[in-house]
């Protein structure tokens, strides 16, 4: 049974700083591209960026690229999503998932930058 599990979310100020982790099970973890994604309140579930399999190649959405880098530790199964200069727009639940197979969602860390 494939699972994702995040975590490392939390209140933060504006131009504060976060690292969101994703531990996953159930699938071969080294073989997989992996993808962030996120859900802001009343808004459409949207790609963040994606990591290749061995974390070589990372790709982001315009608006976070220069503050949001991926990284992955395929010995520990886990993404990462470090996020610097946070901005109010930030604020969502974070979830991850395999890039080119749907399992379905964890539960997702919520983020929530704000004053």
């Amino acid at each position: 049974q494939v699972q994702f599990v995040e975590s490392g979310g939390g209140l933060v100020q504006p131009g504060g700083s976060l690292r969101l982790s994703c531990t996953a099970s159930g699938f071969i973890f080294s073989s997989a591209a992996m993808s962030w994604y996120r859900q802001a309140p009343g808004k459409e579930r949207e790609l963040v960026g994606h990591i290749s399999s061995v974390g070589l190649v990372t790709n982001y959405k315009d608006s976070v690229k220069g503050r949001f880098t991926m990284s992955r530790d395929n010995a520990k199964n886990t993404v990462y999503l470090q996020m610097n200069s946070l901005k109010p727009e930030d604020t969502a639940v974070y979830y991850c998932r395999r890039r080119y197979t749907y399992d379905g969602w964890g539960q997702g860390t919520q983020v929530t930058v704000s004053s």
